[in-house]
């Protein structure tokens, strides 16, 4: 690997150390897997369930919050798309950000990422207790949290190459049920076997901009939340068997099916049934085909949705575990967190990242009905702020390879401007959720956990004056 420059990395440790000190882990993932994680990762209760508060934001108009939310998402697959080939190891953009930024750039990172992670993981889990009340109205929500946490906390501790298995077809599910539903949602917009819907739904109820282009602009707030988790590409490089040919192709591959089913699927939602009907109570594709008399279909929709839940919660515990082991052989953690099991998994990692399921029992129980928006909009800070990192450290990764005559597979354009856009979109979406009804815990959360990890680190650093990772040990 190349050195960075002196200046661009002051008081941080050699990069080649910092790079070396996550090895251990199997490099089992196959590049079909890593395709089909980060879409799992992705396609989650952010589109099934939470793009409801999308629809109530924009109206129709969701379809232009969800374009927009798809440009920012690009700029960041280029950035990180770059970083991770370079440097592929499980920390990922937390690893990158303490070589290119600051060590307190990869601390926060990482434990931000983590903390957001583990309350998504929550919110995942109430959604999943949501859709089984379709069919066990009568059963406690607690019942399907518990069950379902158990079963997806032995998924990830047996061993990646299991992981990678069980998340290939739970992605796959999901892949194929919504081109079935493009494909049907076209045929009842259009008659063909049905009764023609047309375009009505798109300009009635006050026009296709209901709320005119505030509500575009503040649909793009839950629109980017729906668009996390993409990220998880790079942080599967690290167990990749060939990322340099692996990373390209799954980026690519993710990116483009995620725009056509994101964007796609939510036209379909706004044009079959009326936007002023769309509400948390229920998936809107759920309700699609309620509304088009299939009770049936809305029953296996029903059955994907809460599949697409728990394959978002499967992903996000491998995404903690992999931060939380990443954080412990820095030196950021104790370091029983950094122990690989003998298939090479960090298990004591993974216990540790399953908190977010017993918060999802208490939060259910105590607050039922609001449960999933108070954690989705505090586990939403640290995905946009991990975002915004990202571009920064984009943006002195190209400063400092420039510099050094590295040469770089570039995924975008040569200027900075992708990247410095994408960064100015993130901080307007992240002072957008103050007026974003249930997201305004984002900022009022948000602020005070940075300020907090901020004093956390410097008294990490009082303690260790030695350089990050020294002396860190690999179990095995």
């Amino acid at each position: 690997m190349a050195q960075t420059e002196a200046p661009i990395v002051a008081n941080i440790a050699d990069p080649s150390a910092i790079l070396s000190r996550e090895a251990g882990l199997h490099r089992n993932l196959t590049p079909r897997q890593l395709s089909m994680i980060a879409v799992g990762g992705a396609i989650g209760t952010g589109l099934f369930l939470g793009s409801a508060l999308s629809v109530k934001l924009a109206g129709p108009g969701v379809i232009l919050s969800y374009t927009a939310a798809a440009g920012i998402a690009l700029a960041l697959m280029w950035a990180l798309g770059e970083m991770a080939i370079a440097h592929p190891v499980a920390g990922s953009f937390g690893v990158y950000a303490e070589m290119y930024v600051h060590p307190w750039a990869g601390f926060a990172m990482r434990y931000s990422y983590w903390l957001g992670q583990v309350i998504a993981i929550g919110s995942e889990m109430v959604a999943a207790s949501i859709y089984c009340k379709h069919w066990f109205p009568g059963v406690p929500p607690w019942v399907w949290i518990a069950g379902f946490s158990v079963a997806l906390i032995w998924v990830n501790a047996s061993s990646v190459s299991n992981f990678g298995t069980f998340e290939y077809w739970f992605a796959m599910l999901k892949v194929v049920t919504i081109v079935l539903f493009l494909i049907l949602g076209a045929a009842l917009l259009l008659g063909v076997g049905f009764p023609r819907i047309g375009g009505t739904n798109y300009v009635a109820h006050g026009g296709f901009l209901p709320n005119g282009w505030t509500g575009v602009g503040l649909g793009i707030a839950m629109a980017v939340f729906s668009y996390l988790g993409i990220e998880i590409v790079a942080v599967t490089s690290g167990e990749a068997k060939d990322p340099a040919t692996a990373l390209p192709r799954a980026m690519r591959w993710t990116f483009a099916r995620l725009g056509i089913f994101y964007i796609g699927g939510l036209a379909v939602v706004v044009g079959v049934i009326p936007w002023t009907r769309v509400g948390l109570g229920e998936s809107p594709f759920v309700r699609v085909f309620e509304s088009a008399g299939i009770p049936a279909a809305a029953g296996v929709m029903n059955f994907v949705v809460l599949t697409a839940a728990l394959s978002s919660v499967n992903c996000n515990l491998y995404l903690t575990a992999r931060m939380l082991f990443s954080l412990a052989r820095g030196g950021y953690a104790p370091s029983a967190l950094g122990r690989l099991s003998k298939r090479g998994t960090p298990v004591t990692a993974l216990f540790a990242s399953s908190i977010g399921m017993v918060a999802a029992l208490f939060l259910e129980r105590k607050y039922s009905g609001t449960a999933y928006v108070y954690m989705l909009g505090s586990a939403f800070f640290g995905g946009i702020f991990v975002w915004l990192m990202i571009f920064v450290t984009h943006l002195m990764f190209r400063r400092s390879t420039a510099r050094s005559g590295q040469k770089v597979k570039r995924f975008g354009p040569r200027g900075p401007w992708p990247s410095i856009l994408g960064a100015a979109a993130l901080a307007g979406v992240l002072v957008s959720t103050w007026w974003v009804p249930g997201l305004r815990i984002t900022v009022t959360a948000g602020f005070p956990w940075l300020l907090f990890i901020t004093l956390c680190y410097f008294g990490w650093r009082k303690t260790h004056p030695g350089d990050p990772g020294a002396g860190v040990t690999v179990h095995g």
